[in-house]
């Protein structure tokens, strides 16, 4: 074997082998707090791997009815905020832990502001708001105009 293909070997074989520092296991995370149905959707609510939670988008279901919140996109970005602490808190987390939220909303222009008015309810003070992007996607499911993910680190 050349000197160019046996370190490829070695890297690769790095690679595959997991670190000691590192887990490589996940844990789904048992909630209640996400709304009714997520239980027939493809993927859980939220995963705990190496320190760290990751959710799944989360869209602002009324907890009560199963159905989209009515109002505007500040009553649905305050629901969709409450049922992330909600998950956050059935994994070991809290708001102030998020790291980064990936905003999705189907009419930028419109919404861009209302949506930041109530997501800043959430993060009133300027040093514990996570990094964010927010960008404009053609539809969202079940018709509604926000989705939010993100992910944090444990307590």
């Amino acid at each position: 074997m050349s000197p160019t293909s046996e370190r490829l070997q070695q890297v690769t074989n790095q690679l595959q082998t997991p670190s000691s520092n590192m887990s490589s296991k996940k844990e789904i995370v048992e909630t209640k707090a996400s709304p009714a149905p997520l239980a027939v959707m493809p993927f859980s609510a939220a995963v705990k791997s190496n320190g760290f939670v990751y959710l799944s988008g989360v869209i602002g279901v009324d907890p009560e009815t199963n159905k989209i919140v009515e109002g505007d996109i500040k009553d649905r970005t305050r629901r969709v905020m409450t049922t992330i602490t909600n998950v956050l808190k059935d994994s070991d987390s809290d708001i102030n832990n998020i790291i980064k939220c990936n905003v999705y909303l189907t009419d930028i222009k419109n919404d861009f502001g209302p949506m930041n008015e109530a997501y800043l309810e959430f993060f009133p003070d300027p040093k514990t708001r996570p990094a964010r992007t927010c960008v404009q996607v053609a539809a969202l499911p079940f018709g509604t105009d926000i989705e939010i993910e993100c992910h944090a680190h444990l307590n």
